[in-house]
């Protein structure tokens, strides 16, 4: 028999769909032991609409990841009645939305704007729970990186690391040898701001800590 004092261990949990490809935000939330038990990626235009702030992007681009992802896990029998959770991340420079850059010229603009400067990063995370309702968190972090050498520009380039990411770099890679200061969540500059997701899915009584016991 259990002691009263040990934590009560569900012997079932609900499932959970990551609608992300983004094997960061995967990981991120395997650091919090939480393994999701299917990801469907969304393949959603992510271009900003005409007078588009970078807060309203994000949230309208995770809501759409979410909304298509809900669609396909609903007409699955083995997820029909999973959580849904899904992110998207902005970085903004110089009142300018960045992309996710895919080719060098755009990770070399990207760089230029970024050095020596200030930035911030907005990460907004939805949740659709089993009853279909939406749960949502905007995330801002700022971020300072120092002036680059031409060495540091070209050879980070040359590294391929930045492509695929938002605003041209990886915090959690090379790129975090730039960073001067940081105010705000580092897990939101990943791509996943672990306490506010924990906070959603705690919210709605997903049992985030459903492998804790078992981790070690």
């Amino acid at each position: 028999m259990a002691s009263s004092s040990e934590p009560a261990t569900p012997s079932w949990r609900p499932k959970l769909v990551l609608a992300s490809a983004s094997p960061r935000r995967l990981a991120l939330l395997q650091q919090a032991g939480i393994e999701p038990d299917a990801l469907l990626p969304a393949d959603v235009d992510e271009t900003p609409l005409k007078g588009e702030g970078p807060k309203d992007l994000a949230k309208r681009l995770s809501r759409s990841k979410a909304e298509i992802a809900l669609r396909t896990a609903r007409n699955r029998e083995d997820l029909k009645d999973s959580f849904i959770l899904s992110a998207d991340t902005v970085v903004v420079a110089g009142g300018r939305i960045l992309p996710k850059a895919e080719v060098v010229d755009e990770a070399a603009a990207c760089l230029r704007l970024l050095s020596g400067r200030a930035h911030r990063v907005y990460t907004s995370v939805c949740l659709v729970t089993p009853k279909d309702t939406i749960r949502e968190r905007l995330v801002e972090t700022r971020v300072r990186f120092k002036r680059l050498s031409r060495e540091e520009f070209e050879h980070y380039l040359a590294s391929g690391e930045w492509r695929g990411k938002a605003g041209g770099y990886a915090i959690q890679g090379l790129a975090g040898t730039f960073v001067i200061k940081l105010v705000g969540s580092y897990t939101n500059v990943v791509g996943l701001p672990l306490y506010e997701t924990v906070a959603l899915l705690d919210g709605e009584s997903f049992p985030v800590r459903f492998t804790w016991l078992n981790a070690a």
